[in-house]
């Protein structure tokens, strides 16, 4: 199965569906990635991939200038309640991690759309997550002494593997959407 290459236009519903998930996500995650799990986990790193799955289904059913919008206004009101409940450097941090990562998920898979239905959102979510992973976690913790080395190594790990489990509710819902 490949990718339909036309987009349906997007209502302002869908536009404000897909921010507030997308918001509620980082929302979570930038107060999740305070709690450690163990020296090599913290629950942040089980939420965010949702936001790779949020911006590549707004790309798929709507195209990419859709999807962008979505991680632009997302990313706003994720930031500006992530400054009144998680640290300042961790707001920060999530917000440039976000845009470079989203921006780079949202083309990649712009790019990969016309191939087999997982090529796009796999590939596009593994480079996302490696790009999001090197700018949050050096600029987080770095020089903090707390274990967030094998906080961002244990954290790539979810990251790809949720990745790769994600891609069935992505298929799930593009069959129940194929006229998309």
């Amino acid at each position: 199965m490949t990718y339909a290459h036309t987009f349906t236009a997007p209502t302002r519903r869908a536009l404000a569906q897909g921010a507030l998930a997308m918001a509620a996500v980082v929302l979570a995650s930038n107060i999740l990635v305070q709690h450690a799990i163990n020296d090599w986990l913290t629950w942040g790193a089980i939420t965010y991939p949702f936001a790779f799955l949020v911006s590549e289904l707004a790309n798929r059913a709507h195209g990419p200038a859709h999807a962008r919008r979505i991680a632009y206004v997302g990313f706003a009101v994720a930031v500006a309640a992530s400054l009144l409940l998680a640290p300042a450097r961790i707001a920060l941090a999530s917000g440039l991690a976000f845009a470079c990562s989203q921006l780079l998920d949202i083309h990649v898979f712009h790019r990969l759309r016309r191939g087999l239905w997982w090529r796009a959102p796999l590939v596009a979510t593994l480079l996302a997550a490696v790009l999001d992973t090197a700018v949050f976690w050096s600029i987080a913790f770095a020089g903090e002494d707390r274990p967030w080395v094998t906080w961002a190594i244990g954290d790539l790990g979810v990251k790809l593997a949720m990745g790769v489990l994600l891609l069935l509710p992505f298929r799930l819902w593009i069959g129940r959407h194929s006229a998309v």
